[in-house]
């Protein structure tokens, strides 16, 4: 008989489950997959034919594995996916791994910001697409998709739309001294140009609303289907057309991914010196400046000033990089 005042009466009764372990499967059935876009945790995934046979390809719906914790998993990311991969209405398959990044890149939502948001994975190139005109370009944000691509390691490419609106030759000699890659599309025009440098690669856009992304991405990729929209009369701002950032494949080889219209481009993740290392002669020119040196035409004794007074490097060279260094800077409005 049980006494009612014994304590180990009240003990809670021990759980009857296996006990954790660290062990996780080897999952050495997996599938390597390649994320092309992501909707409210749902993952669009495409299995590549081993032979090429683009027909063959399968396109399936995931989820996240339990095991993956808050690691995110992002446009351009190489996963290994396990479970139904048939790709059949109503199938969903799971994602077990994320295999390492190439490249990643990243943004913050404002300079105060220290949460890193990761915009796409795996990219060769930053198109930077900004309209001469209907919108007028932003420097500014441009100056900073700049300076996260080379933060990232991406090549860059400047995309000017709607040159059949303004010239381009302004925004051109702006970028020249940094020897980024630019071209001015008209619209309906060609675009040989931008295929031609697009080709074999995977390159993201990015810009802000209303620069004519949207329409240049049907044009690249015609079955697309990408929504546009035009400026809006009152504010001057472009409407959003694009929601998720979306991989497409290129008729001509290569990817493109398209990104919804950004209003501003976070950069409280870069440290100065990658940014600078992204300019070999720039940054040999620093070695001897003053600890704590900037960078900035306000620092005294900069290396970047005494070498442009001995000639080894240009001094528009050395004014463009100030003024990619300058864009971290907060500012209203941008």
């Amino acid at each position: 008989m049980t006494r009612w005042d014994d304590e180990a009466h009240y003990d809670r009764p021990r759980r009857r489950t296996r006990p954790r372990t660290k062990d996780r499967p080897a999952h050495d059935d997996a599938t390597t997959a390649l994320v092309t876009t992501v909707d409210r945790g749902r993952f669009t995934l495409l299995i590549r034919d081993p032979d090429g046979d683009l027909a063959r390809d399968r396109v399936l719906t995931a989820m996240k594995s339990r095991s993956l914790g808050r690691k995110g998993v992002v446009v351009g990311d190489n996963v290994r996916v396990v479970g139904d991969r048939t790709g059949d209405e109503g199938s969903l398959a799971r994602i077990v791994e994320v295999e390492p990044r190439r490249t990643v890149l990243r943004r913050t939502a404002d300079d105060d910001d220290p949460v890193e948001r990761v915009v796409v994975a795996n990219a060769d190139r930053l198109v930077v697409v900004t309209s001469l005109a209907d919108p007028p370009p932003r420097p500014r944000l441009i100056d900073r998709c700049l300076v996260a691509a080379l933060d990232a390691s991406m090549d860059a490419l400047l995309c000017l739309t709607k040159a059949d609106l303004a010239s381009p030759d302004e925004l051109l000699a702006a970028y020249r001294p940094l020897g980024v890659e630019a071209v001015a599309v008209e619209r309906g025009g060609d675009l040989t140009q931008v295929r031609d440098r697009l080709r074999g690669s995977v390159s993201v856009l990015v810009g802000h609303s209303g620069v004519g992304k949207s329409t240049l991405v049907n044009a690249l990729v015609p079955d697309a289907r990408r929504d546009t929209a035009g400026v809006n009369a009152v504010t001057g701002r472009g409407r959003h057309t694009s929601t998720s950032a979306i991989a497409l494949r290129l008729p001509d080889g290569g990817w493109i991914v398209d990104t919804p219209g950004i209003r501003s481009f976070g950069l409280a993740h870069i440290d100065p010196s990658r940014l600078i290392g992204a300019f070999p002669d720039l940054d040999a020119a620093t070695a001897d400046c003053p600890r704590g040196c900037g960078h900035t035409a306000d620092d005294p004794e900069c290396g970047l000033d005494v070498a442009v007074a001995a000639g080894q490097v240009e001094p528009e060279r050395v004014e463009s990089l100030r003024r990619l260094l300058a864009s971290r800077e907060p500012q209203r409005g941008d």
